[in-house]
């Protein structure tokens, strides 16, 4: 669980809205939710949120003014949500304050990543668990200190591999599509195509898997993505076939 983290959702559509809180509550964070402006400004200084995430387009008082509203007094983090996906209207976000960008629609998967980096850059943390070393088989990674080793072995990894490594890794089991991770990984400023993932995949497999071609821990699910194998254990047979 995540210790006394508070995380303020402000966003009018009242469905997004408890989507992205279940899925955030589910992480162990605590949720306070605002459906406009002027109640997001009144909770930021009730609450005092360890992060706010903000939609652009609420009533009463705009997005961008509960950004500068927040930022004039805190340094609360502030991730915004918003339809609108131009650089313009990205830069006048991070100019109000902005801490990260999400454009929807987005993955609630995705949200969740995002939300653990920001917590991580502002060192709030992001939990116990990416505080600790995650031990799964023969591999373990430590978040906190950006260091994995299978068996005895310290892998040497770069950024992105470990990024990569580590979104998969902080959910076992959830299975990410390519998009979802190009996202996760390599953010909104990242116009590429999904390949790029699947480079990279095969690049970390060569470094942690004892035989690449039938891996253990990053595994392929056919027509979907890749996911992290809790266990570490049993035959990849029938997730890896053409896509590996």
């Amino acid at each position: 669980m995540h210790d006394a983290l508070r995380i303020l959702v402000v966003e009018d559509d009242e469905n997004l809205r408890r989507l992205v809180a279940a899925y955030l509550e589910r992480e162990g964070y605590q949720i306070s939710e605002a459906a406009d402006g002027a109640e997001a400004i009144a909770m930021v200084d009730e609450r005092k949120p360890h992060l706010v995430i903000l939609d652009l387009m609420i009533p009463k008082i705009s997005g961008l003014d509960v950004a500068r509203a927040i930022r004039a007094k805190l340094a609360t983090p502030i991730l915004m949500l918003t339809a609108r996906s131009s650089e313009l209207d990205m830069l006048q976000g991070f100019e109000a304050g902005a801490d990260d960008y999400l454009v929807k629609p987005f993955s609630p998967k995705v949200l969740v990543a995002r939300v653990q980096a920001i917590l991580r850059r502002a060192g709030g943390g992001a939990g116990d668990r990416t505080a600790e070393t995650v031990a799964h088989g023969h591999i373990s990674i430590d978040f906190k200190a950006h260091e994995v080793r299978v068996g005895s072995r310290a892998i040497d990894l770069t950024a992105t591999e470990f990024d990569l490594l580590r979104v998969l890794a902080e959910h076992p089991g959830w299975v990410y599509s390519r998009e979802e991770l190009l996202e996760a990984v390599w953010g909104y400023t990242y116009l590429g195509d999904s390949r790029l993932v699947d480079v990279h995949i095969a690049n970390l497999r060569k470094k942690i898997e004892d035989d690449p071609s039938n891996p253990q821990y990053v595994r392929t699910v056919r027509g979907v993505g890749y996911k992290f194998q809790p266990s570490g254990a049993g035959s990849a047979a029938t997730d890896e076939g053409a896509e590996r």
